[in-house]
């Protein structure tokens, strides 16, 4: 069975932003929103060796996600590949779903009326696609596949690599797996 997951490699993300822009392009999301921010996570080091590491945020597609039990009406869903999403037609906007996902990866879209969140980008995705984010990272940060799989690199690089994964002591299992920046001199 398909369950997807990504890698995140902080050792290459520079804090581009590539992938921010191209999320923003592919969901045609307003200004005020974002799903898929880098952030830094402060120097270290000692000036002249100092070090910036980037952290990429999305939702984590958890294994056991808060988010969607607690909809009452339904429109938050998981499919059996794992992916994490929200039904419009079926969304009332009570913002339950936000107040659940201790992430802060969903958001109240204030012209259109409906909780809005990544979703691998699903109909890429379903296409065979990767994920627009994943396809714009030129630093290769990036690494999305089956994790139930264990030829492909995602599972290669779990099972192979030191990871982490935000929050993994709440028990949602999130699917975002990140290859941790050391630092060091340059």
């Amino acid at each position: 069975m398909t369950r997807y997951a990504m890698v995140i490699d902080q050792r290459r993300c520079i804090g581009c932003q590539s992938c921010t822009v191209a999320c923003r392009t592919w969901n045609d999301l307003p200004i005020d929103e974002i799903y898929n921010p880098v952030v830094s996570e402060g120097v270290t080091g000692i000036f002249p060796h100092v070090h910036l590491t980037y952290k990429p945020l999305l939702c984590q597609h958890c294994d056991t996600p808060p988010c969607v039990p607690c909809c009452p009406t339904g429109a938050s869903q998981q499919d059996e590949d794992g992916i994490v999403w929200v039904d419009p037609d079926k969304c009332m906007c009570c913002k339950v779903c936000v107040n659940a996902c201790p992430y802060g990866a969903r958001s109240k879209s204030h012209f259109e009326g409906f909780v809005r969140k990544c979703t691998f980008c699903k109909p890429r995705v379903e296409q065979g696609l990767q994920p627009n984010c994943v396809a714009t990272c030129h630093q290769k940060a990036r690494i999305f596949g089956d994790l139930d799989d264990p030829e492909s690199q995602v599972s290669k690089l779990v099972r192979g690599m030191y990871t982490e994964r935000t929050f993994e002591e709440l028990g949602t299992e999130p699917q975002i797996y990140y290859i941790p920046d050391a630092g060091g001199q340059l």
